[in-house]
């Protein structure tokens, strides 16, 4: 029987969590329910592959990089940024400075001061840091490599922004799917949930860091996994269990407790 194992959080007063994945051996393993059978003749024996989140939110605590670029030998590490707030906050953002519109803590806190160690550990990096400008943030990831005398490859995809199709769908009539509310006549920004199809293609041509603007949070994780293991899109019990995965892992140490409202009714919390 072969599954998605979960072989490790960092403590729930620490920052960050990351999780292996590999065909489970004897005791001491955890499944997920529904996936016993997930990796059954898919993955090569024995195969590892680690991903740590180190943000979980815009504003999440810088320890967290730090934490999983020097405590932990990972193959990637991403980094969730945006919420629908996140998005209007950066649009607001860009239309004052043109050249902004992506979260520059990614660059300037969680990878600039990094970016050797990045670079010589062989650590992938995955983020949807790019908000509404991710061209602008791999830009400025590039200006760091640059004076750093680093050589990383950075991919950006795009295609989330559906600014352009504005026109078309309010002439398509297209209303609000829980309230039937018209579609508005001003916007500021209005973007797709990109999955992790993308993302994996990016690596798949090596690429060291992977820049995306809107995309599903768990596409992140999910990504790394389809070009690790090869999955294919028709692979649906696979994809199912590394977007379970990846949704336990794109909050960061959310998911040791984080955000547990009963904590105080467990005992030695």
């Amino acid at each position: 029987m072969a599954g998605v194992q979960c072989l490790r959080s960092i403590g729930y007063r620490n920052s960050s969590a990351f999780y292996s994945f590999r065909t489970p051996r004897t005791r001491g393993t955890y499944y997920f329910s529904h996936s016993t059978t997930l990796l059954h003749d898919h993955i090569l024996k024995g195969k590892v592959v680690k991903i740590g989140c180190a943000s979980g939110f815009w504003g999440d605590t810088a320890c967290a990089a730090p934490q999983l670029i020097y405590g932990a030998k990972l193959n990637y590490i991403i980094f969730d940024y945006l919420s629908e707030i996140t998005m209007s906050l950066l649009t607001a953002g860009r239309r004052k400075a043109p050249e902004m519109g992506y979260a520059p803590d990614f660059v300037q806190v969680s990878v600039a001061p990094f970016i050797k160690d990045i670079k010589s550990k062989g650590v992938k990096l995955i983020s949807n840091a790019g908000g509404i400008n991710p061209g602008g943030c791999a830009e400025a990831l590039r200006k760091i490599c640059k004076t750093e005398g680093v050589d990383l490859k950075i991919a950006v995809v795009k295609g989330d922004d559906l600014m352009s199709q504005v026109r078309e769908l309010q002439r398509l009539g297209i209303t609000e799917m829980s309230s039937g509310e018209p579609f508005p006549e001003h916007l500021h920004s209005m973007n797709a949930y990109l999955g992790a199809g993308p993302i994996a293609q990016a690596l798949s041509m090596g690429a060291d860091i992977v820049l995306t603007g809107r995309c599903a949070d768990s596409a992140m994780a999910l990504a790394p996994l389809i070009h690790e293991f090869g999955w294919t899109m028709d692979q649906f019990d696979r994809l199912a269990a590394g977007s379970l995965a990846g949704h336990l892992i794109e909050c960061g140490a959310q998911v040791t407790g984080g955000i547990f409202t009963d904590w105080h009714l467990v005992e030695e919390w």
